[in-house]
């Protein structure tokens, strides 16, 4: 683990675990609008039914490792710290693991996270990214490294944390898109985030990832949803979409299944992105598809907030709000939060799709929150 320093960002790096990889980061289960004319039959993309792009044929679609990196992977692990900054966070957890798909033995972890402190401003920053797309890893990764620093020196840092975010978030999203080595036509990541400064909780969300609150009442936790995810079919999602040119619909399968709502453009059955928002993805920005981010505000609570999670849909695909909070609850610390969560995901997506998401949690306990102690 990183010695935490002032002013500086801890990040997690982007772990490969074992050999295996995943199919691209679903959008959601939700059926489409029930208008036959909004669906088109599966085809080929039926065999790709939770990409969040369907457009490409690239061995690396999923982000397969290219084959001059074959064999070098990381170690998954988990980055568990005492905060020892004035605010409602006191300890926290997080984790980043690999998927796995029989059909691409090189994948690649597409997710990533950032856990940075900022003692100056007794400031905490839990973000994770789900890249999708060819280059997806590469998108989520230069955020990784790059946006925790660009909002801590950020003039209005201080003062104005919706502001520095959002403008650090712009700022690193056109370093991205002007990086030659990252081609982001279809390529991007989701960022939700949670920036907790003294008991000032702000979520930062763009996309389908998310952040939820554990809140004691009667004796037991229950979940509260603190961002919202952006999906296509949403009403003003979908009607910005339609007014740029795109249209919004979902995938029929062979089997009947309606796959998740996807934008795609007006003209051409690309790029078939199953979210709203987004960073990067070119194409789907022409369809209505944007990058700003979504802000909620909360001051938490000591005699009832308890338990924060921020996580990629590597976990909320197969797990309701109400059920993480319940499979954390008996849980001693947010390392073994983390490891419950990340353990029934897994094996839910192998249940349900015969593959597992990258999956990418952090879980921190608020006010010296302790299970043990309930």
């Amino acid at each position: 683990m990183s010695e935490t320093k002032p002013h500086s960002a801890v990040h997690s790096s982007n772990f490969v675990p074992d050999a295996g990889g995943t199919v691209e980061h679903p959008g959601g289960s939700a059926p489409g609008n029930g208008n036959s004319k909004d669906k088109k039959k599966g085809g080929i993309i039926s065999k790709i039914r939770r990409r969040l792009t369907v457009q490409g044929d690239s061995e690396t679609i999923d982000g397969a490792v290219m084959a001059e990196l074959k064999g070098k992977k990381a170690n998954e692990k988990t980055e568990d710290h005492h905060l020892h900054l004035r605010c409602a966070v006191t300890e926290y957890s997080g984790v980043s693991k690999k998927g796995h798909a029989p059909y691409n033995p090189r994948k690649k972890n597409q997710d990533a996270l950032i856990m940075a402190d900022d003692p100056a401003t007794n400031t905490l920053i839990l973000c994770v990214l789900d890249g999708h797309g060819e280059h997806g890893d590469g998108v989520s990764a230069q955020f990784r490294d790059q946006l925790a620093m660009e909002m801590m020196s950020h003039p209005s840092w201080g003062t104005d944390i919706k502001k520095a975010a959002a403008d650090a978030i712009a700022k690193v999203e056109h370093q991205v898109i002007r990086n030659f080595r990252i081609d982001t036509e279809f390529s991007g990541t989701t960022l939700s985030m949670a920036i907790v400064r003294g008991n000032k909780l702000t979520g930062v969300n763009i996309g389908d990832s998310r952040v939820i609150l554990g809140l004691e009442e009667g004796g037991k936790l229950v979940a509260e949803e603190f961002t919202h995810d952006h999906k296509p079919d949403t009403p003003g999602e979908k009607e910005r979409i339609l007014a740029a040119g795109g249209r919004v619909f979902a995938v029929e399968y062979d089997d009947g299944i309606d796959g998740p709502p996807r934008v795609w453009l007006g003209h051409m059955d690309v790029p078939g992105l199953a979210m709203s928002r987004s960073l990067g993805d070119a194409v789907a920005h022409t369809a209505g598809v944007i990058s700003d981010p979504e802000f909620t505000e909360k001051e938490l609570n000591p005699s009832s907030d308890r338990v924060l999670v921020v996580a990629t849909d590597g976990l909320w695909e197969f797990v309701e709000n109400d059920e993480t909070i319940d499979l954390l609850f008996p849980t001693p610390g947010p390392a073994e939060a983390v490891d419950c969560l990340v353990k029934e995901a897994n094996a839910r997506w192998m249940q349900e799709e015969q593959v597992i998401d990258d999956t990418t949690i952090i879980v921190a306990h608020l006010f010296d929150y302790k299970a043990s102690e309930e």
